[in-house]
């Protein structure tokens, strides 16, 4: 049985009730690339919490989108950007194929959030040229940290089936390859362009 999305939405609320804006950083796959973000645009944070990945956005110029199931998360984050002066237009939803329908962006960054269903979507969602930032969990744990169920976990390079329509532009999943004290674990990283 699945949750309902009130019950989702109240779990989340709890959860961004006892931290800051200031306790989040940007997805790595999107700090660590940031140089390949268009001068301007339109972009979306998909289930963006806190909104660390949208500030980002914000910050390099772009017009952002921030959609989260938790209303405490996107009034946290409206608020902030709001002081700042970031052009987020932070929006409480439920996030389904529905949600896509008439946007376009040229940025959509993913982080730590997995529904299959939406893949086509996202496609859809981005213009041409336009480049996907994704960074979630994997089955394969070097530590407990993260879902355990396996409906949120990525299988061995599932990412690039995933999105196999995009053109890849960065890759990275280390597993348990090598010396697991160093690098990032438990989680895959891809970038695609439309």
């Amino acid at each position: 049985m699945t949750e309902s999305n009130a019950a989702i939405s109240a779990k989340w609320d709890a959860v961004y009730r006892q931290v800051e804006i200031s306790d989040y950083s940007p997805a790595e796959v999107l700090s660590e690339n940031a140089f390949l973000l268009p001068q301007n645009g339109a972009a979306l944070d998909l289930a963006c919490g806190l909104g660390a990945n949208a500030r980002l956005l914000a910050a390099a110029g772009l017009a952002v989108f921030a959609w989260d199931i938790s209303t405490v998360a996107v009034e946290k984050l409206q608020h902030d950007a709001d002081n700042q002066g970031l052009a987020i237009q932070a929006k409480q939803c439920t996030i389904d194929k529905k949600s896509f329908s008439g946007y376009r962006f040229d940025v959509i960054v993913i982080s730590r959030f997995l529904d299959r269903s939406l893949c086509d979507a996202i496609i859809d969602a981005l213009n041409p040229g336009g480049l996907l930032f994704y960074q979630t969990y994997t089955r394969e744990k070097v530590v407990e940290r993260g879902p355990n169920n396996p409906d949120f976990l990525l299988a061995e390079g599932e990412l690039l089936e995933l999105f196999a329509e995009l053109k890849p532009i960065y890759y990275r999943e280390y597993g348990s390859i090598g010396d697991i004290e160093l690098g990032l674990r438990n989680e895959a990283q891809f970038i695609g362009r439309k």
